[in-house]
């Protein structure tokens, strides 16, 4: 363990909360450097710069990159040429703290067609009665008039975060399509209210199953309850940050642990994962959770990580230009400033190595040609194309 890790793990609520999100380690001169196993396999090219990015992704075959900035703005790039657009027809969000315009997904079943008239989903934070606040979802039909501006007409709320609660953490409001096109899946952080995630009663802490207009999906193992407990496929968790499917079908997630003990977890219909009555980590304060136990009747989490890896994204790789990574899950690294590659085996999974990078990691995807996509987090934040040397 580093000297800066070892210290990490010590510190205090406040200091903890500002390095777990700010500090980490900075690698060398070169903006890529391996901070443990092989050399780095990357080259990276920087190809452009954006305001706090929160989400990247591409509109399902096509090379157009859509990037969402956490104030409220939305826009993409042509990455083979470079041209670059705006998308209007917004929502009004809640900025501040961890809130504002947060996830972007395409229907995979939508691949062929222009890119101009395709279905586009958008998650941000929303404002509420009083000083409340909660994640919503939207749907609506991408228009583009021209090769530089698109905008989204009949953007309609679909699902919202239940209930509207104070304080501005923890949204998680990432969405994934599931690969028969049938589904959407959200995760739905606990707001930094800890306990709502184990109450059935509200979508806080969970992952949530909609059909694609945003009604609960049958066969969600509570849909049986009705109302909002009707749309939840799993729970106890805290603040999702990365979800994807891996080759066999499968959903896996990473979140935040308190202090300590990030999770990436095998996501299963119905299965409790803890939070806050397990986790491997500790309360910021220094009181003692117990950890993860195989009789304990929750899920146990696949990996986890103390000292903290942060992780601000994740994408399971499937792409042919690096072909050592195809199948590993690679999670983006916001207070670690590394970029964590991962092998599954079977239900566990290890962390093989990570690589450096000179700032924190917001968001990943992955190019049409198997190029990695990343988004540096925060101010005047760097858009870098990793490719094979």
């Amino acid at each position: 363990m580093t000297l800066s890790s070892r210290l990490l793990a010590a510190l205090s609520l406040s200091a903890l909360a500002l390095t777990s999100c700010a500090n980490a380690e900075t690698g060398e001169s070169d903006p890529i450097t391996a901070t443990t196993g092989p050399a780095t396999p990357f080259t990276s090219k920087e190809v452009a710069t954006f305001e706090e990015p929160w989400a990247i992704a591409f509109a399902p075959g096509t090379p157009v990159l859509f990037v969402t900035e956490k104030a409220g703005a939305l826009k993409f790039i042509d990455t083979d040429t470079g041209t670059t657009g705006t998308v209007t027809g917004l929502p009004e969000v809640a900025y501040g703290g961890q809130g504002g315009l947060g996830d972007v997904a395409f229907l995979p079943a939508e691949a062929s067609a222009t890119l101009g008239g395709r279905t586009i989903y958008l998650s941000w934070a929303e404002a509420g009665d009083g000083d409340t606040r909660g994640a919503a979802v939207g749907k609506g039909t991408l228009v583009c008039a021209a090769p530089t501006a698109c905008t989204i007409e009949g953007l309609t709320v679909i699902w919202r975060q239940t209930p509207k609660v104070t304080g501005r953490g923890h949204y998680s409001h990432r969405l994934s399509i599931s690969p028969d096109g049938r589904y959407l899946f959200i995760a739905s952080g606990e707001r930094q209210k800890m306990q709502p995630a184990q109450d059935t009663g509200t979508t806080l802490g969970k992952i949530v199953r909609l059909n694609l207009e945003g009604t609960p999906a049958a066969g969600n193992p509570m849909a049986d309850k009705g109302g909002v407990t009707a749309e939840i496929w799993s729970l106890g968790h805290r603040n999702i940050l990365g979800i994807d499917w891996d080759a066999q079908g499968r959903l896996w997630e990473v979140e935040h642990g308190p202090a300590g003990g990030d999770e990436l977890n095998l996501v299963k219909a119905g299965a409790n994962y803890g939070w806050p009555l397990r986790s491997n980590g500790e309360h910021y304060n220094g009181d003692p959770i117990p950890d993860h136990a195989a009789d304990d009747g929750f899920a146990q989490p696949a990996t986890s990580w103390s000292p903290v890896i942060a992780p601000g994204d994740m994408l399971i790789y499937s792409g042919t230009m690096f072909p050592d990574l195809k199948g590993h899950a690679l999670i983006a690294g916001l207070g670690s400033m590394a970029l964590v590659n991962v092998e599954f085996d079977g239900e566990s999974a290890r962390e093989v190595t990570r690589y450096g990078f000179e700032g924190r990691l917001r968001s990943l995807a992955q190019g049409p040609d198997g190029a990695i996509w990343v988004a540096e987090d925060g101010k005047g934040a760097r858009l870098l194309k990793l490719t094979a040397r």
